[in-house]
């Protein structure tokens, strides 16, 4: 009979664990849009419940308003972005490709009255527009790599697309089915976690928060500010460059490589006050964003390393694809404030009780 139970046992668990890796291949395709969308519920769970209320609690319509409002406010931009990238590279190229087959112009007047150095540029650039036939020849040859890199990267931006919109219908069920699906986190978290469970899920809950509005809220401050100044700076394309802005701003030191190029390409058309304008937008108020909204936000939950939140963004898209720029910076902040919780924990718990007097 003992024999027969262990036997049982062990086949019961053989079992379990071959359910468990069959579950684990069914969905390791969609591991990152359900992990993006469990951390967009737990984001916005308080807004999804003000909607509940207005709605009367019909949880139903509740989670299909809160579900749209996130595809509106995540999804639709990057479908700006994406459709805008391919007629954005077809320009870009031909005016390359024009500019290099005409050859560079003569250089702008204002070169020439720079203090000290406008007539070493002035000679530079006639001695490049006269004798670079060699140095046009290779940027020629180098337009189509280029073309393909930029359209790979369009094909990367469409697959995360994909996987945003696959992880906003997983938030509605999410929504919907909140309340249960957190009752039985709570269970399964006592058991494993025992009392400290309750503390343990706060700090998920806060850190992811936390983290989550501070990413999200930085590039949306940061593309609107963007858009902004490209508008009274009169750069063509300026929402595209915004929604471009609002991208990059996952990235750290991103934004910059979108105004810097609008600075000097300001800078080539002669709209020197502008291109002065942009400069100084760019660095105090562009990037100054980055340097003020996303620490002040991130901090209140979670005083995350800039080193953490760089090998987050990096690692995350190595393993998750372009929706790792979401999920990485958010896994390891979380990771990050339980080791912190759990340490401090652990050396409170050591603390040896005071002697009592006898």
């Amino acid at each position: 009979m003992i024999v027969s139970r262990r036997t049982e046992q062990i086949v019961g668990l053989l079992a379990l664990i071959l359910l468990a890796v069959g579950c684990f291949v069914v969905l390791r395709p969609f591991v990152s849009a359900l992990l993006w969308a469990a951390i967009l519920t737990f984001a916005t769970w308080p807004l999804y419940r003000r909607i509940e209320q207005l709605v009367k609690g019909r949880k139903t319509l509740a989670a299909s308003l809160m579900t749209a409002l996130v595809a509106i406010g995540l999804v639709v931009p990057f479908v700006i972005v994406g459709s805008e990238l391919a007629d954005s590279v077809a320009r870009l190229v031909s005016l390359v490709r024009r500019a290099l087959a005409e050859g560079l112009p003569p250089p702008p007047q204002w070169a020439a009255e720079l203090p000290l150095v406008g007539d070493d540029i002035v000679r530079y650039w006639n001695e490049f527009a006269t004798g670079g036939s060699s140095l046009l020849a290779q940027g020629q040859r180098l337009i189509e790599p280029a073309q393909a890199f930029i359209l790979g990267v369009g094909r990367i931006l469409g697959t995360g697309v994909i996987e945003l919109t696959l992880s906003v219908l997983i938030a509605f069920f999410l929504f919907r089915d909140g309340v249960s699906i957190a009752a039985r986190i709570r269970v399964t978290a006592g058991r494993v976690a025992g009392a400290r469970a309750r503390r343990l899920l706060q700090v998920v809950e806060t850190t992811t928060i936390g983290v989550v509005w501070g990413i999200l809220g930085t590039a949306v401050a940061q593309g609107t500010v963007a858009g902004i100044g490209f508008l009274i700076a009169g750069v063509p394309g300026a929402v595209f460059l915004a929604l471009l802005t609002f991208l990059l701003s996952f990235v750290p030191m991103g934004p910059p490589f979108v105004w810097v190029p609008v600075t000097i390409w300001l800078v080539y058309i002669d709209s020197l006050a502008w291109a002065a304008f942009m400069a100084v937008w760019g660095v105090f108020v562009i990037s100054g964003v980055d340097n003020v909204i996303k620490p002040y936000l991130i901090s209140q939950s979670a005083n995350l390393p800039f080193a953490l939140v760089l090998l987050g963004v990096l690692g995350g898209v190595l393993a998750f694809g372009f929706i790792g720029l979401f999920l990485g910076p958010i896994l390891l902040a979380v990771g990050f404030s339980l080791i912190l919780e759990w340490s401090g924990g652990e050396e409170k718990d050591e603390t040896p009780p005071p002697a009592q007097k006898s």
